[in-house]
């Protein structure tokens, strides 16, 4: 079996543009990042998500290594993941960078309430949660909640918003050696 690691990125609700630093990485790795493209970004529905996270995770696994780069939404879809595939696909991951994780649970957007509760069972690979002081999608706290359920190791860069493309981030390299620490 190859042993090139494939880094399947998981955007979150309505997907990560151009200028973000997910996008970035796979423009800059197009060999290495893989984009996991759901059927709908706008109006997200929770088992066709975490169905093609499962499908990218077993094509990428007949490769090699998979680490999963998830953002916002992306990250919840992952727990949800996490929580619900068989052990034989979640061995396969070697790891999680997950940045931003939107809390679904207390967001009024109608088309995240699917989401609904964040899945919290501790993750079976190592994982890194990173989260702004200033999220609008989460609370500090509530992401430091996230890490501690998911076994995750906890990130707090400062106040960068989103952590998206509206925070001015660029390619964002701490985030490139997050996730090469991972």
């Amino acid at each position: 079996m190859p042993d090139r690691t494939t880094y399947l990125v998981l955007p979150g609700y309505r997907n990560s543009g151009p200028g973000h630093w997910q996008t970035r990485w796979e423009t800059a790795e197009p060999d290495s990042f893989r984009r996991v493209v759901q059927a709908d970004w706008e109006h997200p529905e929770r088992a066709d998500w975490v169905a093609r996270v499962d499908a990218a995770v077993a094509e990428a696994a007949a490769e090699g290594p998979v680490v999963l780069v998830a953002h916002s939404l992306g990250c919840v879809a992952t727990a949800h993941w996490v929580a619900t595939a068989p052990a034989e696909r979640t061995a396969a991951v070697r790891g999680a960078l997950l940045v931003a994780p939107a809390d679904v649970d207390t967001a009024e957007v109608p088309e995240l309430l699917g989401f609904r509760p964040v899945a919290l069972e501790r993750f079976p690979f190592p994982a890194v949660v990173v989260s702004s002081t200033d999220d609008p999608w989460v609370r500090a706290e509530r992401a430091r909640a996230f890490a501690a359920a998911w076994g995750a190791r906890y990130v707090e860069p400062g106040a960068y918003g989103h952590l998206n493309s509206d925070s001015g981030l660029g390619d964002w390299p701490e985030g490139r050696k997050l996730l090469a620490e991972l």
